[in-house]
């Protein structure tokens, strides 16, 4: 039977560089997989339907949520956002390692249900430099940038409830830093129990 693989959460505030990093650990880490999101905010220039998101109108949402398909979901500047259960499971259950990008709500949610989850929050550098980011980026209205910023004070409030912290401030290093946590989290002796029973059996 396979060892169930490692759930990797990944909050922070918008701007911090989640998703980048996240890009570049599916990228470079071999064995991991991505679950996508549903979403009823539109699609951003470049975004496309089952690749970064299952975009979905507000009923479908709703009826994901009354039909308990959906792991976490949280309302984000608007928006619903929320982790399809099914596939997730699946991949745990063979073996697979998952990560999720999802906000601070939404990873409160799952810890309550999988709290053998591995929790990493990424947080910027500096409020200052997360609004750099945040105007760099292109993709929002100033209103929608206003309002984001007014929330990052208290999103990063929420770190006290991950297992890591993350800074982001150099992409590739912050990713390094992650990778690290899934080598250490694969190490650790509880999802090694079934190996040390093993070596004791085949002692001669």
């Amino acid at each position: 039977m396979a060892k169930e693989g490692i759930l990797l959460v990944l909050s922070g505030p918008s701007g911090a560089g989640k998703g980048t990093i996240c890009q570049e650990l599916l990228r470079t880490y071999p064995g991991l997989h991505y679950s996508i999101s549903a979403t009823t905010r539109k699609a951003r220039v470049g975004e496309e339907h089952g690749v970064n998101y299952w975009f979905v109108s507000h009923d479908e949402f709703q009826n994901m949520i009354q039909e308990d398909e959906l792991l976490e979901w949280a309302e984000v500047y608007g928006n619903f956002y929320g982790t399809p259960c099914h596939q997730v499971k699946k991949l745990l259950n063979d073996g697979k390692d998952v990560v999720l990008e999802i906000d601070a709500q939404g990873a409160t949610q799952i810890k309550k249900k999988f709290p053998q989850g591995v929790f990493v929050y990424i947080a910027p550098p500096s409020l200052d430099e997360l609004a750099n980011r945040i105007h760099k980026r292109g993709t929002d209205s100033l209103d929608v940038i206003k309002n984001r910023l007014s929330c990052a004070n208290n999103e990063l409030s929420y770190v006290h409830n991950y297992n890591y912290v993350v800074v982001n401030d150099k992409v590739q290093a912050a990713t390094n830093k992650v990778a690290a946590i899934i080598t250490a989290e694969k190490c650790q002796v509880i999802r090694n129990c079934n190996i040390v029973k093993e070596i004791l059996t085949n002692i001669k």
